[in-house]
């Protein structure tokens, strides 16, 4: 292959628990969607993070929201659920590039760590790090739970079938408690 060839994009994979997926979240997986020609988001069952949402319920709510991108975009996003470690994930989903979202410094410290981990464990696989949408930054799931669960506006952080099915998984969980 000459220099001028075209060279053909790696698959790149964003993991993450996503309990729920935030507006922050999307533009991440937008943009990732914009450099990669193929881009798969990695639901991790993570039991250990007590999520509210089960990884399907997480995983259709991303499809959803996939669903309603631009078709070139949306045809080029898969989402799958995993339960084994990162990068067996991402090794057995043929991918070459873990995407990363980072919104202030106190991520960049814990992706910096989980990168080098990584590397060190594989190093053909890269890791690839875009910085959140300023307006976006102080947007995190949990943050976002513990709105919704003391009924607290929650329309700017998340898209509204996941306010929705937020709002249902508060309700849910409150009258469980009772």
């Amino acid at each position: 292959m000459d220099a001028l060839s075209p060279k053909k994009q790696p698959i790149a994979l964003y993991p993450g628990t996503f309990d729920p997926v935030t507006l922050g979240h999307l533009d991440i997986i937008r943009r990732g969607a914009r450099i990669f020609d193929h881009l798969i988001i990695a639901v991790a069952e993570n039991p250990g993070k007590s999520p509210l949402f089960s990884s399907e319920e997480r995983a259709s709510m991303i499809r959803h929201e996939i669903s309603r991108l631009e078709n070139p975009t949306k045809s080029r996003i898969e989402v799958i659920i995993y339960n084994s470690l990162l990068m067996d994930c991402v090794e057995s989903q043929g991918a070459s590039v873990i995407l990363r979202g980072l919104r202030a410094v106190a991520d960049f410290e814990y992706e910096y760590q989980m990168a080098g981990m990584n590397q060190q464990i594989n190093n053909k696989i890269e890791t690839v790090f875009l910085m959140a949408d300023s307006v976006l930054q102080p947007v995190a799931s949990r943050l976002v739970k513990e709105i919704a669960f003391y009924n607290g506006n929650i329309t700017p952080f998340v898209p509204p079938y996941v306010v929705q099915k937020l709002q249902e998984a508060v309700t849910r969980k409150k009258s469980f408690q009772d």
